[in-house]
């Protein structure tokens, strides 16, 4: 299937959606998950195009790896959290709904379980958890 240009993270790339911004580089963006599972909850994404890890390249996959690999400290850091959940789908029957490469990251703590997906979250409490992951990042 071709990459369609108007999905919603690419939306948000060009600035057309907002979303509360995380962390940036010249390859990848980390934003808020608006439907979060667990608090701090955010979405690593590809500045390029591609579906997902399947026809991802090498160069965005170390990319988009590298920055989840950051936020996964930065999480666990800001919510003092023991463990990071790190999620990923590929193609609708692989529970993918947005076809842009995106990684969920969770920070995690003993016994406290995901909530629900499709919930919306309280964008106030969103906004300040991700000051807390920027101030994390240093």
């Amino acid at each position: 299937m071709a990459y369609d240009p108007d999905n919603i993270f690419a939306k948000i790339l060009r600035g057309e959606i907002p979303s509360t911004r995380v962390y940036e580089d010249d390859d990848t963006l980390a934003f808020m998950d608006i439907m979060p599972r667990a608090d701090g909850h955010l979405l690593v994404i590809p500045k390029t195009p591609c579906r997902n890890l399947l026809d991802a390249s090498p160069t965005q996959l170390s990319a988009v790896m590298a920055t989840v690999q950051k936020l996964g400290h930065a999480v666990m850091a800001a919510f003092g959290a023991e463990g990071v959940t790190i999620q990923q789908f590929n193609e609708a029957a692989g529970g993918q709904e947005v076809f842009h490469l995106h990684f969920h990251v969770l920070p995690r703590h003993e016994g406290v379980r995901l909530r629900p997906p499709g919930q919306m979250g309280d964008m106030a409490a969103i906004a300040e958890q991700a000051e807390k992951i920027r101030a994390a990042l240093g």
